[in-house]
């Protein structure tokens, strides 16, 4: 990307895509430059450009090599890369569990009580399954022994703790969710996680064989105001998203907060509402972790993650209150 920004393909119907388009284009917005680089990834992946493949890892290239083939890849595959910008991007990276694991574990020591889970933006519905994961931090571990996805996030701050929170339901929404079955939906997965990190392509690819979570498609905030009218006894709904809120159309975000708040106003001790957001903020350092909890409307900072959940500082205050004697 920072090679293009100096060698733009000015001509190509990319560049008026790029120059069309309303709205941040940046990493704030849209992240245009993400959805091409998945593009240009797409394109090897699917063996399309014995040029453009020569200069990826895991061969290692100059600048002068790898530009060129990138300029002569847009060109040859413009209407490609133009189609495939009309998508959002669709990291869904499994690391970011560790933070709704750490989070799940939070609630469950606070609540007692079994969580119902809906994700906002949820992909193909890796992270529905973060219970079906296993975090090391040191010599601890949360989740199942044998589990297929192993995460091992640098972590900083307070640990965990050792509870066993029970997911009794889990589902997610999607404008455009993936099924890891299909080989087009594998391909967006694969393609935006980048070549060099063969680690992160084996750990999604593990991730995908899990049976597949519920992900409707649907707008989000239409969805949400559908689950939020029917809230469980005896259970709390954790409501949550992970670099996901600033694809939302302003208007949306208004839109989805006054729900969110409205079903907070009627939530209660047996029927508890959290929504927990890991989300970019003005501070440059990874994304912040907040939640809000109702009753009561409490707002928590629990710390801070790396966008792909590669390193967590995990600082929640003190538990405020006794523990809910639930019986499950």
């Amino acid at each position: 990307m920072t090679l293009l920004a100096d060698n733009w393909p000015e001509d190509t119907n990319l560049a008026k895509c790029f120059a069309d388009w309303e709205g941040d284009i940046g990493s704030s917005g849209a992240s245009l430059p993400l959805r091409l680089a998945s593009g240009l990834h797409a394109i090897v992946l699917l063996g399309k450009d014995a040029l453009l493949t020569s200069a990826y890892p895991p061969n290692d290239v100059n600048d002068h090599v790898l530009i060129n083939a990138v300029l002569a890849a847009i060109r040859q595959h413009d209407s490609f890369l133009c189609n495939w910008l009309q998508n959002a991007p669709q990291t869904n990276e499994v690391r970011r569990s560790a933070v709704l694991i750490a989070a799940a574990h939070w609630l469950d020591e606070r609540f007692n009580l079994p969580i119902r889970l809906s994700e906002l933006g949820a992909s193909a519905g890796l992270n529905l399954h973060f219970d079906k994961f296993s975090m090391q931090i040191g010599e601890k571990r949360w989740g199942p022994i044998n589990a297929p996805v192993n995460l091992a996030p640098e972590w900083r701050g307070k640990l965990p703790p050792q509870s066993a929170p029970q997911i009794f339901e889990r589902r997610g929404v999607d404008l455009n969710p993936l099924n890891p079955n299909l080989p087009t939906d594998e391909l967006r997965l694969i393609s935006y996680i980048w070549p060099d990190q063969p680690d992160r392509i084996l750990r999604t690819r593990a991730a995908m064989a899990l049976p597949s979570a519920p992900v409707d498609k649907a707008d989000a905030i239409e969805w949400l105001a559908k689950r939020l009218t029917d809230p469980t006894q005896n259970s709390i709904h954790l409501i949550y998203h992970t670099i996901v809120w600033q694809y939302f159309p302003k208007d949306r975000q208004i839109i989805g907060n006054n729900l969110i708040e409205a079903a907070g106003s009627l939530a209660t001790n047996n029927a508890p509402l959290a929504w927990l957001s890991m989300e970019a903020d003005e501070i440059k350092n990874g994304a912040a972790i907040t939640i809000r909890i109702w009753p009561g409307d409490i707002k928590i900072a629990l710390g801070r993650a790396g966008f792909h959940g590669q390193w967590v500082e995990w600082d929640p205050p003190y538990r405020q209150r006794p523990r809910h004697a639930h019986h499950r």
